[in-house]
């Protein structure tokens, strides 16, 4: 069987699990904190970030969210989460792209450097500013899903596209540690509440950070 190795709060992590969870792909999770550099993980990723899936009976290693999610995309043919036209492709992957990096960079990375690697690792308070800055950021990001959601019925067109698992996963990260301000926001809210009642996406709300609660309605459906 596959096994994932990821830590609850990896939004990168949590896109692969819904991919999985939409193409009804069996794995098992394996607990993973990439900040402790292990050498055995070293091992399967010399850059010591998750997730890394491996299937040792059939000596597979899967390495970087994008190349596992297109690789069960291209294998399994369940639920195709990167379809249509050319275009329709490059625009899903254009979008993944955004809330890989933009979104991860300018809301997610430092609400997780400061709420969660602080205080795990280092015993520090978290930077009031930089939480500040994050959620200001948060703001303009959501803006933009408003934006696609007010001309599309999913982030990435007609259909759920691995855009809208990138994003929830994104978006359901900053969410648990206290980034989204939901306020005027109604078109990304109403679809995140749809998103929050697929099977899928349960055991993401189940899960837990040690010493790290959600705020109430993280895990709320109709919040």
């Amino acid at each position: 069987m596959w096994q994932l190795y990821q830590f609850p709060l990896c939004p990168f992590s949590r896109k692969v699990r819904l991919l999985l969870g939409e193409k009804g792909v069996g794995y098992e999770l394996v607990r993973e904190s990439p900040w402790q550099r292990r050498d055995e993980f070293l091992d399967m990723n010399p850059a010591g970030q998750t997730p890394v899936m491996a299937d040792p009976d059939k000596n597979l290693l899967l390495v970087d969210s994008m190349a596992i999610c297109e690789y069960f995309e291209e294998t399994v043919e369940k639920s195709s989460m990167i379809s249509g036209t050319a275009a329709n492709r490059a625009e899903i992957r254009r979008l993944v792209s955004w809330f890989d990096t933009q979104f991860y960079g300018d809301i997610v990375a430092p609400l997780l450097h400061e709420r969660m690697i602080k205080r795990l690792v280092h015993r520090a308070a978290p930077d009031a500013k930089m939480l500040r800055e994050a959620m200001k950021a948060a703001l303009q990001h959501l803006d933009y899903t408003d934006y696609l959601l007010d001309h599309r019925h999913w982030l990435g067109g007609a259909t759920m596209t691995l855009a809208d698992l990138a994003a929830a996963a994104q978006i359901s990260v900053a969410d648990y540690l206290g980034g989204i301000d939901w306020k005027g926001h109604e078109a990304t809210a109403g679809w995140y509440r749809g998103f929050k009642s697929r099977p899928s996406f349960q055991p993401l709300l189940a899960e837990r950070m040690e010493v790290i609660s959600p705020p109430a309605h993280y895990a709320v459906h109709d919040f």
